[in-house]
């Protein structure tokens, strides 16, 4: 039984570091700038023999008008909702503040088990604070540390106590229930695939995100930079499980200064350089610039499946931007012929079974692996179609056969007497050669190149 938990509080009380400690890495971005969170994220965690699953919120400011604060407290009342219980975070060093006792009102109103931690108490000094918390009206206050990892015990009692009471509570739902299960369909146990979205700020990343899972998961808005950092959500699609990750918006390196941006883009790069497939978002008036190329290249070298995701269509001009996009492709992206381009709009949810028919078809491609019967059959017929030419020396470079070596992205050897004199031309007639015969466009393919060993070497 997993108890899910909500991290709750003002700005910079240490919310991202509690998660952090009790996820055992760092996933959430921590600075010490106020407002870094903004959306609310879920990772699985475990103190001692508990598992848990917990969500990080944002810092709750209040604000009537419909601005980003707003719209980060009801992404924090989501939080809440979903989850069995709440840890409460106060800043210990600071006292108890106005926003403190606002937020202690309203979740007083929810229901849950409320879980007081005053964050921050590496000394003794912080000891007036935490007889003051009781007046928040949440219980006795833990004393606590998320950096050091102090009061870890303490919390652990009464997360446990939480899960005990949850555990009694579905007890007699789980009685009546069949306990032989049926087996699961074989797609559904295989791994996750991971599908990271990214592209340039305020084109619709999270806005598809929220579409895709037909939830307001992420937080959207006019402003340009509302995510901040890389996001996983787990859904399914047609079977397949995905953990689908929004990431902050990239801009040119050059033009990033402020810290937290550097932080927010090493995130995203993170989560699209560890994704398998990544869905690179463009929008419909600017297709493909200099920026999106680069994140494009980027995402190809890394060996990572690509989609395009043309947004707004719905608003765009879009003989001129098809016209655009594909001399970009042809021009611009050579690297990976054939990477599948969907126009789409997320605002009103079209064309996304479309890109994700997509993203499925490259990732399946991006997992192929080829007999070694037939690739080496096709490997004799461009042999024959078209000689390796001659090497430094004047004689024919010999080209002896060709394996799979792995897949993730599909890499190949060939085994040459002269490995050092073929030519790039000819490596790339073979890739676009094997990309056409076992149908592998859009995806990125390694082909390398080794001497064929001389069984006569060792010997004397």
């Amino acid at each position: 039984m997993v108890l899910k938990v909500a991290i709750i509080g003002r700005p910079n009380v240490g919310k991202s570091t509690l998660f952090n400690r009790l996820a055992g890495r760092k996933i959430a971005i921590v600075h010490d700038k106020p407002g870094v969170t903004r959306d609310r994220r879920e990772a699985p965690a475990k103190i001692q023999n508990l598992p848990l699953s917990i969500i990080d919120t944002a810092g709750y400011e209040y604000s009537k008008t419909d601005s980003l604060e707003k719209r980060m407290w009801e992404q924090t009342q989501k939080a809440i909702a979903e989850a069995d219980a709440v840890l409460f975070l106060f800043d210990a060093r600071d006292g108890i503040q106005p926003y403190d006792e606002h937020l202690a009102r309203l979740v007083r109103q929810c229901g849950k088990p409320v879980i007081l931690l005053g964050n921050k108490c590496e000394g003794k000094v912080q000891e007036d604070s935490i007889h003051e918390a009781h007046k928040l009206g949440l219980g006795t206050p833990i004393p606590f540390s998320a950096e050091h990892g102090l009061g870890m015990l303490d919390l652990y009692d009464a997360l446990k106590e939480e899960a005990d009471k949850k555990k009694d509570d579905t007890k007699i739902e789980a009685s009546d229930e069949n306990e032989v299960s049926e087996p699961e369909d074989e797609a559904l146990k295989k791994r996750p695939i991971q599908l990271a979205i990214v592209g340039r700020p305020n084109v619709g990343k999270s806005t598809l995100v929220n579409a895709l899972l037909q939830d307001e998961r992420m937080l959207t808005g006019p402003e340009a930079g509302v995510t901040r950092d890389a996001i996983a959500n787990e859904w399914s699609y047609d079977g397949y499980k995905i953990n689908l990750v929004d990431t902050a918006g990239l801009r040119k390196q050059a033009k990033i200064e402020d810290s937290l941006e550097k932080m927010s883009a090493a995130s995203t790069k993170h989560a699209a350089f560890m994704a398998q497939v990544v869905i690179l978002v463009l929008d419909a008036d600017a297709v493909l610039d200099k920026q999106d190329l680069t994140i494009a290249r980027q995402v190809l070298d890394e060996g990572r499946a690509l989609v395009i995701a043309v947004n707004k269509w719905d608003i765009a001009n879009r003989r001129e931007a098809l016209q655009r996009l594909n001399d970009k492709l042809q021009t611009s992206l050579t690297q990976a012929d054939g990477v599948p381009t969907v126009t789409i709009s997320a605002l009103k949810r079209e064309n996304l079974d479309k890109l994700m028919r997509a993203v499925l078809k490259v990732y399946k491609r991006w997992n192929v692996r080829i007999p070694t019967a037939p690739l080496n059959q096709w490997f004799a017929d461009m042999i024959d179609k078209y000689p390796p030419p001659l090497g430094k020396n004047k004689r024919r470079i010999k080209l002896r056969y060709i394996t799979q070596a792995k897949t993730r992205p599909p890499a190949f050897y060939i085994f040459s007497s002269n490995p050092e004199g073929l030519p790039d031309a000819y490596l790339r007639y073979l890739t676009n050669q094997l990309r056409e015969t076992f149908d592998l466009r859009g995806i990125p393919i390694r082909i390398t190149v080794r001497k064929t060993k001389n069984p006569y070497a060792d010997k004397d």
